[in-house]
């Protein structure tokens, strides 16, 4: 083998890199086109990929011609197109990884080694196309591939990765960029052959005129690398034009919708379009070179033109509404939108204002906002006062107000959605629904009283009045319901009806009792003086039944005395522990003769109360003996007591028959009884007992369940 010593033609080598740079920009150019456009992006992707794999490929080929070797003239003409194979399909791997990619550093690198890979290929193929062997050094080598490397992730970093100059796309970022990467595709050019040593095989045959293959060749390549750059420019035309289109059409829309003026950074007016003109009554002639003051109307303050040009002037978009004066005098408003348009110092060069006139609808918006003030008023009243409701036409609760859910202590969710029965308290009849019902369907006002239940069991009174709305048929589509709360009301009423009960009984006490009082003294005596006298056991029975009935009609009689003229209380502080114990025992015997077991259950050891211990164990027997006579065939008695919120709560619990609902309410009513044999003045005078002791009774009850006395009091404080 024979060392081959190089020279080179100055000619060949400036004509190379001359299209070289040519299919650099040309590249770049399409690759750059290739985000905005959107129907030719795989012609623009592959035109760059062809253009620039031809630039690179023709520097390494016209630069090999430009040797003088002494077998330039003959080319292995398979091996020349795999060099420019390698250096297309390199640069198209290159550019997939960095056009419409992730901005990530790991594409950056991956795009330079690829094209890094494109010079190499290229130069290392093309050597072996001209029958050459090569031997590289191999410091060299490493140190141009690294330059080649970096010179195009520089190159590619500035078109495609760095925020700010991909963002303004300054005017020389293209021309410096081809520059760039003609520059390392020359650079790793000569440094390839400085780091090689080339031998021929021995005798290579020649072919036709080297000169002839270089001029077709070049020719050849100048041809691709001049279509590239007029496919180009036909594109760059094209989006030109379409652009041009676009902004006559938008400008036509803003002219025909939008108010439009144009002004320079001191907000001088230098273009205005018709609408302007026609609003501000002015004259176009009237408007330019003038500021918008010409249009000020003295409704804003001057801190809220300071905001505006303090927002603009940073380049930011401002918005907002704006009173203006026209030239008549007449008020109009506008709802603005201020554009700024930046220079490449990101300083505003003018301003676009695009305004829409929007007087008739400030117009309307404070015509309605007037009368949603009446409206809100007019509610406010209504929720302050009243429980308010609507409903559609089939019942389902559409709306309430806080009021509504404070007295049925159901939140707005646990509401909305349902119907009125949800409140149902059982009081009321299917016919009072059905005349309700029937009344508000026939489009007709409802008023009346109804007792709902609360979710916490509750009962509450209310005052309704049913509202039916109706549509254009006369149908109601909706309906609204008002209500009071008259659960005092009723609960007065209550107390005065019983209260009535109570006059009439402490009349009839009045009238009776002292001369009942007076003969049932002197049966008693006679017959226990009789039963004194008398030895026969089964006359001693009847004397003793005898004796019994008068205890008997004697205790009416005190109740009826208790009616009559009620004893005052006389309070001491005692502790209820013992009293319940004293009772209970007390009871015990009677309790076991009936099969019934008696249990008390106590939280503390001491709860002190003031109250009258004979009145209260009269209370306590008369709820306990109430339990064991409840249940007939025996059962359980618990008697629990506790403090609890510094109130003593004792509970008489039975395991009985229970106690019906609808008679449950009537409990306490003089002569109202649920056994057969009783007057009920016993539990009315239990309950004014305890009133007495300023506490409560409550009673809890449900059918073969039993019933449970609960006796309220206040707690003596230690």
């Amino acid at each position: 083998m024979t060392e081959i010593i190089e020279s080179f033609n100055p000619i060949l080598i400036f004509v190379a890199v001359i299209l070289t740079i040519m299919a650099s920009y040309t590249a770049l150019d399409l690759f750059t086109l290739i985000k905005p456009s959107e129907r030719n992006q795989k012609f623009l992707f592959l035109g760059g990929t062809f253009s620039l794999g031809i630039g690179i490929w023709i520097m390494n080929f016209i630069g090999m011609i430009a040797i003088n070797i002494n077998a330039s003239g003959s080319y292995n003409i398979p091996l020349t197109l795999l060099s420019m194979i390698f250096g297309i399909s390199f640069t198209g791997m290159a550019f997939n990884r960095v056009i419409d990619r992730q901005l990530k550093t790991g594409n950056l690198f991956a795009g330079s080694f690829f094209l890094t890979m494109a010079v190499l290929s290229i130069h290392v193929t093309g050597m072996f196309a001209v029958g050459m062997n090569v031997q590289f050094s191999p410091s060299i080598f490493l140190i141009s591939a690294l330059i080649i490397f970096v010179s195009f992730l520089f190159s590619l970093w500035m078109l495609f990765y760095s925020k700010s100059l991909s963002y303004s796309r300054p005017i020389w970022i293209k021309p410096l960029s081809a520059l760039i990467f003609t520059g390392a595709i020359v650079e790793g050019y000569f440094l390839l052959i400085r780091s090689s040593s080339f031998y021929s095989n021995g005798e290579i045959s020649r072919g036709g005129s080297p000169e002839t293959s270089l001029i077709y060749l070049v020719f050849f390549a100048g041809i691709l690398i001049l279509s590239g750059l007029i496919a180009s420019s036909t594109l760059i035309s094209k989006r030109l034009e379409a652009s041009d289109t676009n902004l006559h059409d938008i400008q036509a829309a803003l002219d025909e919708s939008s108010i439009v003026a144009i002004t320079d950074p001191k907000g001088v007016i230098t273009y205005v379009n018709d609408k302007f003109v026609e609003i501000s009554k002015y004259e176009e002639h009237e408007l330019l070179g003038k500021n918008h003051n010409i249009l000020n109307s003295g409704f804003h303050p001057p801190e809220f033109f300071q905001d505006l040009w303090k927002t603009i002037g940073s380049g930011e978009i401002w918005k907002g509404e704006i009173r203006n004066k026209a030239k008549d005098g007449s008020f109009y408003w506008v709802d603005t939108t201020i554009v700024p348009f930046l220079n490449k110092k990101n300083k505003p060069y003018q301003y676009v204002s695009i305004r829409t006139d929007i007087s008739a609808l400030k117009s309307a918006a404070a015509s309605l906002k007037s009368s949603l003030k009446d409206v809100n008023d007019i509610k406010f009243a209504l929720d302050q006062s009243s429980i308010i409701a609507f409903t559609d036409e089939k019942g389902t609760i559409t709306n309430v107000n806080e009021k509504f859910c404070e007295i049925s202590q159901y939140s707005r969710e646990e509401l909305i959605g349902q119907n009125h029965s949800i409140l149902n308290s059982g009081l009321h009849s299917k016919e009072f629904f059905k005349n309700l019902w029937k009344t508000i369907g026939q489009g007709e006002v409802w008023k009346g009283e109804i007792r709902n239940k609360a979710k916490d069991g509750s009962y509450y009174w209310v005052h309704t009045t049913i509202v039916p709305f109706l549509n254009a048929n006369g149908k109601p589509y909706q309906y609204l319901s008002i209500r009071n709360d008259i659960t005092e009301r009723k609960k007065t009423e209550e107390v005065l009806h019983q209260q009535d009960k109570l006059a009439a009984v402490g009349q009839l006490a009045a009238g009776v009792a002292h001369e009942i009082r007076n003969p049932l003294t002197t049966m008693k005596g006679y017959t226990e003086f009789l039963q004194l006298e008398e030895t026969h056991e089964e006359r001693q029975e009847y004397l003793s039944i005898i004796l019994d009935e008068i205890d008997r009609v004697n205790n009416i009689v005190e109740d009826f005395m208790v009616l009559a003229k009620p004893k005052a209380a006389e309070l001491e502080e005692r502790d209820i522990i013992p009293i319940i114990k004293n009772v209970v025992s007390f009871l015990e015997f009677e309790a076991r003769n009936r099969n019934v077991k008696i249990g008390f259950e106590y939280q503390q050891d001491i709860i002190q109360i003031e109250c009258d211990e004979n009145r209260l164990k009269q209370v306590l027997l008369n709820f306990i003996k109430n339990g064991i006579e409840a249940m007939p065939d025996g059962g359980n008695i618990t008697v629990r007591a506790g403090i609890i919120n510094n109130q003593v709560q004792i509970a008489i619990k039975d395991t009985g028959v229970g106690i019906p609902q609808e008679k449950l309410k009537n409990i306490g009513e003089p002569f109202f009884t649920t056994k057969k044999n009783g007057n009920g003045l016993g539990l009315m005078v239990s309950f004014k007992i305890i009133e007495s002791h300023n506490g409560k009774v409550f009673i809890e009850s449900e059918l073969n369940k039993g019933t449970t006395f609960n006796i309220v009091l206040p707690a003596k404080s230690a």
